[in-house]
């Protein structure tokens, strides 16, 4: 059974193969079969930028929203993408995500939760941030890998925090939460080398987003003056980054955290 859109003069073509399990999703221009990327956390901050930066290589972006419904529409109409809705944190939620999302030739794992205080006042809710910065990439990724395999490409970037590499004060449970994801990152490396897949890291620094909204203009100036390069990242900084590691320049490149952090984590 085929099925084709016709938006904008350009065709998507869905083949769905009865009798089995595999839905594939390619977007035809000019021609030339598109690859898809699916970024998790894709609305806003850093997943946003990096939906960007895909698009402008050639990616057909699907990127996922929990909340922040309205941006990502309108980022998915300004890239000619899609946008659905999926809590990562939910294997369920997941998997129909990626059933219709069709077959991902890069998963970015950008969605994630903060938490600041004490950590004897915010140990309780470590369920929830595990749960979502990490029980979401491994979600996502058991949801990509099969067809990766079967495909012997691919790849995986996950997003985690220089908190991940060196922790933080009053971040314990978060830090935690990104250093699992490192670990995860490096184990997946070795695991789906012989596969021809990729996965690496990116691990931000600083980054002016709203996951840093708590923070008061006289905090952010401090950790602006305690980066060497002496200013706060942005989120185009840490997209550039996973717009490598999604590139064929980065083909010899798995298993490695790039840190774009102005030089506080050297």
């Amino acid at each position: 059974m085929k099925t084709a859109l016709i938006t904008g003069g350009i065709e998507s073509r869905t083949a769905l193969v009865t009798g089995g399990t595999e839905k594939r999703t390619a977007l035809i221009t000019g021609g030339i079969e598109k690859r898809t990327a699916l970024v998790t956390g894709g609305a806003t901050g850093i997943g946003a930028a990096t939906a960007r930066a895909l698009a402008a290589d050639g990616y057909r972006v699907v990127l996922t929203y929990n909340t922040h419904r309205a941006e990502g529409e309108a980022l998915a109409a300004e890239l000619n993408g899609v946008a659905l809705w999926c809590d990562v944190a939910d294997a369920d939620a997941v998997r129909e995500l990626f059933s219709v999302a069709g077959g991902v030739d890069a998963l970015v794992c950008c969605a994630g939760v903060a938490l600041t205080g004490l950590f004897t006042d915010t140990a309780r809710e470590w369920e929830r941030v595990f749960a979502v910065n990490v029980g979401g990439v491994i979600n996502c990724c058991n949801a990509a890998i099969p067809r990766m395999v079967r495909e012997r490409s691919g790849c995986i970037v996950t997003v985690s925090s220089i908190w991940g590499l060196v922790g933080a004060s009053c971040e314990a449970v978060y830090s935690a939460s990104k250093a699992a994801v490192v670990g995860l990152t490096k184990s997946l490396a070795k695991e789906l080398a012989p596969s021809g897949i990729r996965v690496n890291c990116v691990a931000p620094g600083v980054i002016d987003t709203a996951m840093n909204a708590n923070l008061t203009p006289a905090e952010l100036a401090a950790l602006r003056d305690e980066t060497p390069l002496g200013t706060l990242g942005t989120p185009d900084d840490a997209a550039q980054a996973v717009r490598y590691l999604a590139s064929e320049a980065a083909r010899f490149v798995t298993g490695q955290v790039l840190s774009p952090n102005g030089g506080v984590v050297i």
